[in-house]
């Protein structure tokens, strides 16, 4: 998110989490971001900063000039760095690239210093690749941290997130299939999906 409208719009279909991506490569590169459009924000959304590579010392400058709520960490992030971020009280969500089920090991060492994985595609780069791995892996992580799901989500999902039955499958992160262009999303195709995702319940 970027847009200060579209981020009211959004808001108003109460998402849980609400992402800013601080990383300059990145075609959803939010800074400058609109401080008031941030205000208008419920307490309920939490507001996310996301990062690649950054130094301790940026991502706390970020946080606090924006007021965030938690960081997701989108490179190779030492387990230091997130246990110094949710130390200090923020919701810390660290991105792990998944191509096979023996990708889940690495996260062993974070347990206990992150709030939640994020499970994306492998790729070259670092994330936005709008591809899907196979979900069926899921099974295999037997981790103790609740993990959100990642990678080339779009409309016609609803079915089989549903089907996910594992333990600690916390939610979904949803990005370029519901996009207009590069930061700004398609408010009706969230809020389709949303009531897609109810009704198939």
């Amino acid at each position: 998110m970027k847009f200060p409208e579209n981020i009211k719009a959004v808001a108003a279909l109460k998402p849980d989490m609400m992402g800013f991506i601080f990383y300059p490569k990145s075609p959803r590169y939010a800074e400058p971001l609109d401080v008031a459009a941030l205000n208008t924000l419920p307490s309920s959304i939490k507001k996310i900063g996301v990062f690649v590579n950054e130094s301790l010392e940026n991502i706390l400058t970020i946080a606090y000039k924006y007021q965030l709520d938690g960081v997701q960490l989108h490179g190779v992030e030492l387990v230091k760095m997130c246990a110094e971020l949710k130390k200090v009280g923020y919701i810390v969500i660290k991105a792990f690239p998944i191509a096979a089920a023996y990708n889940f090991k690495v996260t062993k060492d974070y347990e206990g210093a992150c709030d939640y994985f994020l499970f994306d595609t492998k790729t070259e780069s670092y994330g936005g690749s709008g591809l899907k791995f196979n979900w069926g892996m899921l099974d295999e992580y037997k981790g103790e941290t609740p993990f959100v799901l990642s990678g080339g989500i779009a409309a016609d999902d609803a079915e089989a997130i549903l089907k996910i039955e594992h333990p600690l499958f916390a939610g979904i992160d949803l990005n370029s299939k519901f996009e207009v262009k590069p930061g700004l999303k398609d408010v009706e195709k969230l809020n389709l999906f949303k009531i897609s995702l109810l009704n198939t319940k």
